[in-house]
């Protein structure tokens, strides 16, 4: 490929995983991760509350890694409360799974910035045939796109598994019971599939550019290598 079109190529990469470094960024420290509905069994059974009725159990969750607000619906009107995971929820939720999230949020926000200006030095620099070269674009590429998708797993897991939803709507309560009534993933998760997406899209610009995959490349050397030998 002509050096113009491969310059063009990884600026454009390099936009991308800019684009991603500040999103994961902003995404991680958003309360927007999950929106929910919590049922107040206790007040639902204590009526023998049906249908519309259940409307006047029903309040809302939403939150993110650090923060998020609750409404608590049980029947006579709403109680507002806002929360901090850390320090207040430590003891209610898993914390080591909780801060692993956090975690490959980090790695991902980092790598993106790394993949960014080694993009940026392949484009208008001469790289070397190390880390700086075709090894380094795959290898950052890939270690972003996969924490981005470890974040996604692992958050799932910890709301599905960790009913972590039921955690946050029961803290610090003596007379009532919640459970989870209705939950849907909000816009900053699906950010970090975007991000997932778009790294992967780097990856296949990349390969695009004429760089082939670095294992591959030992691969025929290799072949080559014993062709050689089998003609001596």
């Amino acid at each position: 490929m002509p050096g113009r079109q491969k310059q063009l190529l990884f600026s454009v990469c390099g936009l991308l995983g800019l684009s991603c470094a500040l999103t994961a960024a902003v995404a991680t420290g958003l309360p927007l991760w999950l929106r929910g509905a919590v049922l107040c069994r206790t007040g639902a059974e204590l009526v023998n509350a049906t249908g519309a009725e259940l409307d006047k159990f029903v309040g809302e969750l939403s939150y993110g890694l650090f923060h998020g607000q609750r409404v608590k619906q049980c029947g006579l009107g709403g109680r507002a409360a806002r929360f901090s995971f850390f320090p207040d929820l430590l003891s209610a939720i898993p914390t080591g799974l909780h801060v692993t999230v956090i975690f490959f949020c980090g790695v991902v926000t980092l790598f993106s910035c790394v993949a960014t200006g080694f993009f940026f030095f392949n484009a208008f620099g001469r790289p070397y045939e190390t880390l700086q070269g075709p090894v380094g674009l795959y290898l950052w590429t890939f270690i972003t796109c996969v924490s981005s998708c470890l974040v996604m797993v692992l958050f799932v897991s910890e709301v599905k598994l960790g009913r972590l939803s039921e955690r946050i709507a029961n803290f610090n309560e003596g007379n009532f019971i919640f459970q989870t009534y209705a939950e849907r993933y909000d816009r900053c998760f699906w950010l970090f599939f975007l991000i997932f997406l778009l790294q992967g899209l780097n990856a296949l610009l990349v390969r695009l550019a004429g760089i082939q995959f670095p294992f591959q490349q030992n691969k025929e050397v290799e072949l080559s290598g014993g062709a050689a030998d089998l003609m001596y």
